[in-house]
């Protein structure tokens, strides 16, 4: 690895080290944001199922960059949870992305933001999760920085091992504010889609898809259709 990489590869290991658990998320994320001198970050589990973990993201534009991909189910996170490749967005205003949506409603509501890159964390051979990074110039990782920057990605990984169990199967959020934000990403959404699995006999995907369609057909976030399943059980999305 480069001096750089090496540097914000060491800050991961330095941030999960003799630390509780619930706090290792928040942690590394904020190593890596750092370390790579990007303007955010964000980590997330199970990125491209109905299972989807938000873990913990920087700052507000960070939430929102997950928020958006969330809801409208594509974007680089999610393509490379997919694919386990790197997904480089170098210039969001320079021309269309892959993805119509995630491009579109980027543009409307973080126009500041101008790159977008996601990197796999393999746990094994299996992606179980993504790196989101971003930044307020185009262009803020050329391939070799993006290479590089998949490298430090093992580091975050290595950092999340020791927590895994309390990621995948514990019952506290990791400590990130606001919770309710990680609670609707990781928690509620999950209950949520449960609800309308038992109520209208639909596979998880397509309880997902209902929620998702609710957040598109009255403008409103997917955490606040959540709320609703939850909060009325017996009504529709």
């Amino acid at each position: 690895m480069t001096a750089d990489a090496t540097k914000a590869a060491r800050m991961v290991a330095e941030a999960a080290a003799d630390v509780p658990a619930e706090e290792v998320p928040r942690r590394v994320c904020a190593a890596v944001c750092e370390g790579l001198g990007m303007d955010g970050a964000t980590l997330s589990l199970l990125t491209d199922t109905p299972s989807r973990q938000l873990l913990a993201a920087s700052d507000d534009a960070a939430l929102l960059l997950e928020e958006i991909q969330f809801t409208v189910l594509e974007g680089p996170c999610i393509g490379a949870a997919r694919t386990g490749e790197p997904v480089a967005v170098d210039d969001l205003d320079g021309g269309l992305t892959p993805w119509p949506l995630f491009g579109a409603t980027m543009r409307e509501r973080l126009p500041q933001v101008r790159s977008v890159y996601a990197l796999p964390l393999f746990f094994g051979d299996y992606v179980l999760g993504t790196v989101d990074l971003l930044a307020l110039r185009p262009h803020a990782l050329d391939a070799d920085a993006l290479r590089e920057a998949s490298r430090v990605a093992d580091a975050v990984t290595a950092a999340l091992l020791p927590t895994r169990e309390m990621l995948l199967t514990g019952t506290r959020a990791p400590a990130w504010e606001p919770e309710q934000v990680v609670r609707a990403h990781w928690f509620d959404t999950a209950r949520a889609i449960g609800a309308l699995v038992s109520r209208r006999g639909v596979t998880p995907e397509d309880a997902l898809a209902l929620m998702r369609a609710a957040a598109f057909r009255t403008g409103r976030s997917l955490a606040d259709i959540t709320a609703d399943v939850l909060r009325d059980p017996p009504r529709d999305p």
